[in-house]
């Protein structure tokens, strides 16, 4: 076996050394005896503070105890703003603040100061000092608010724990204040700012800040601001203040006495798909309509024919976002999505675009249109008097017959009528992600009497919105692809990252071929010739083409539950320009008495803003004249 090398010493490891674990031993009793002389110094020390506190500072610090305590509370996040699709600011929030004292607790911490110098004058001289320096800073008022050196002197005369002096004050003269008179405290306050003032406000709504929630914040009331409150309102962060003991609403003021535990979340903002302009424009125009014609109200809706992009959504009345509880219901409502009605001949569309897309009939079919119709226990009229007509097939619906539509409508069938109503989107919401959206009413198909299929096809006996109307109109103007429509463009984080809203699920209704007959046919609508024109001429707009519909509606009289004579529901739906399609308009007016009964004038004056706006092409050709009576 291998082991040492003879004749070399074995040397032995240092740590059996002799020496060495005597030197070691010294060592640790002198540490040893260190480390006692040093613990019992400190509880000496501590000892002596002890006695201290509990005997000569025990009653300044339960004084202390009594009047403060620590306490968490939330940091509100900044709101995010609400833009236009240009990134124009339609809704945002500025920083502003709250000043308030806290009377009682001033009056003794100035007894005590008062007390190790009795020369700096009395209470009433130091809150008297500070009154009139607050109106130096702000003036004798700010934002309707009295801040004279008066008011602000019998505030803090008060004998009371909290007292706000003037608040939605600008942060940086809230500064100077607070700064120069530490009892002075300063809380957070946004102010919410609608530059545009009641532009868009059906759809936008409106957000104040309140107090009485918790934590304090500005929340949304009304349309987007409640419906997108959680995306707008970011995510608060956390703080520690020292507050009034027993109310802990009262922070003490003063420096040093907050500490951010976690900073807040901005909100993310939302960029809509609205023009301002265009909204500016449509609101303008509606406004002046529906006064103009003693409407009881009227609504329209620009569509973005290749995206299902609102635009512009107006109704003529609106309300003050900075006093919406003056607002009366009808004002706060946005009637677009929220009120339905029974659109009328507007509705023909769907049984044209059906016959059409099954090869019912051709534009240039002839139909023998007597004056009227029976459909089970009831005979349906035309809106004029007349006897057995030869109409071309476009002619119907340039004329609005309702006895050639429901001829039409029984040679589709029902089943077949129904399946289209539905993908048209009638009968569902359109998931717009406009607040307070009605779905509208299609009776279900096993609910049908023998009357009902006389009632549909000419837009009775159904209901929807005016927005649901609209869309109606995009399926046939985007080549049988109907897109529902929305007002969300992208959401928007505050570091300016961007998440765009992709169009929503859309669904082929017709073919492309049938949409552009359908188009093609409904130019006649607006025609203009000796005996062959058609329902709606005065929508025309020169150097475009333009497809439309006219619609008349009986309302139902309260009174006998029965269809009224007198009252109706007056629409129009238009695709500009029609051979090659921009925009979609449709336009209620609830039962117009003084001039023209129709909406055709109002989608004209549109149309032309539109051409103007967008600088939309003029048409290659214009539309031709076409046979409607033979």
């Amino acid at each position: 076996m291998p082991g040492p090398s003879r004749g070399r010493p074995v040397r032995r490891p240092l740590s059996v050394r002799g020496p060495a674990p005597k030197r070691r031993r010294g060592n640790s009793r002198v540490r040893l005896t260190v480390g006692r002389l040093l613990l019992v110094g400190a509880l000496v020390a501590a000892g002596i503070k002890l006695v201290h506190v509990q005997g000569f500072q025990a009653e300044a610090l339960s004084a202390q105890a009594e009047q403060q305590r620590a306490t968490p509370i939330d940091i509100p996040a900044e709101r995010g703003s609400i833009l236009d699709r240009n990134g124009k600011q339609l809704a945002f929030s500025v920083e502003a603040r709250a000043l308030y004292a806290v009377p009682q607790l001033m009056r003794r911490t100035w007894a005590k100061e008062l007390e190790a110098k009795p020369n700096i004058g009395s209470f009433e001289d130091r809150i008297a000092a500070i009154a009139e320096f607050i109106e130096q800073t702000l003036g004798p008022e700010v934002n309707g608010q009295k801040s004279d050196r008066d008011t602000m002197l019998a505030k803090l005369s008060k004998d009371t724990t909290y007292v706000e002096l003037v608040d939605n004050v600008d942060p940086g003269k809230a500064a100077v204040i607070t700064e120069k008179y530490a009892d002075i405290g300063s809380e957070y306050r946004a102010v919410r700012v609608y530059p545009n003032g009641e532009l868009a406000s059906n759809i936008i709504g409106a957000a104040n800040w309140r107090r009485d929630e918790e934590p304090p914040a500005t929340h949304g009331l009304l349309g987007l601001e409640i419906a997108q409150d959680n995306l707008l309102a970011g995510s608060n962060g956390r703080r520690v203040v020292d507050t009034m003991q027993g109310n802990d609403d009262v922070v003490i003021p003063g420096p040093g006495r907050s500490r951010e535990l976690a900073a807040a979340t901005p909100g993310k903002s939302l960029e809509l798909t609205l023009d301002v302009d265009t909204q500016y424009a449509l609101q303008g125009m509606v406004k002046e309509y529906t006064a103009r014609t003693a409407a009881r109200s009227g609504s329209a809706v620009v569509l973005d024919t290749r995206t299902g992009e609102i635009l512009a959504m107006a109704n003529d009345k609106t309300f003050d976002p900075y006093d919406f509880g003056k607002a009366s219901e009808d004002q706060l409502r946005n009637i677009a999505v929220t009120s339905v009605f029974e659109p009328g001949s507007v509705n023909k569309i769907v049984t044209a675009a059906t016959a059409i897309e099954d090869g019912v009939f051709q534009p240039d079919s002839v139909l023998q249109v007597d004056g009227s119709i029976k459909v089970a226990d009831r005979v349906v009229g035309d809106a004029w008097d007349h006897g057995r007509l030869d109409m071309t097939f476009t002619g119907v619906f340039a004329k609005s017959s309702n006895v050639g539509t429901l001829m039409t409508a029984q040679k589709i069938g029902p089943d077949r009528y129904y399946d289209m109503l539905r993908k048209f989107g009638l009968g569902e919401r359109t998931q717009s992600g406009l607040p307070g959206e009605e779905p509208g009413f299609v009776p279900p198909l096993n609910q049908w009497s023998g009357s009902t299929f006389g009632n549909l096809p000419i837009g009775q006996g159904l209901s929807m919105t005016l927005l649901q109307m609209t869309g109606m109109y995009q399926a046939i103007a985007n080549d049988g692809v109907r897109i529902p429509p929305r007002i969300v463009r992208a959401e928007v984080s505050a570091d300016g990252g961007r998440k765009e809203m992709g169009p929503p699920q859309s669904e082929r209704v017709v073919s492309p071929q049938t949409a552009k007959t359908v188009r093609e046919m409904f130019r006649a609508v607006v025609q203009n010739a000796p005996g062959q024109t058609g329902t709606g001429p005065s929508a025309a707009l020169p150097g475009y083409q333009i497809t439309g519909k006219t619609g008349t509606a009986q309302q139902i009289d309260a009174k006998c539950g029965c269809y009224s004579n007198s009252q109706h529901w007056i629409t129009f739906a238009g695709i500009l320009p029609a051979d090659n399609p921009r925009f979609v308009v449709g336009i209620m007016m609830d039962n117009p008495t003084v001039g023209p009964q129709s909406a055709a004038p109002l989608f004209h004056d549109i149309a032309s803003y539109l051409s103007q706006r967008y600088q939309v092409p003029l048409s290659a050709e214009q539309s031709p004249i076409v046979p409607l009576v033979l």
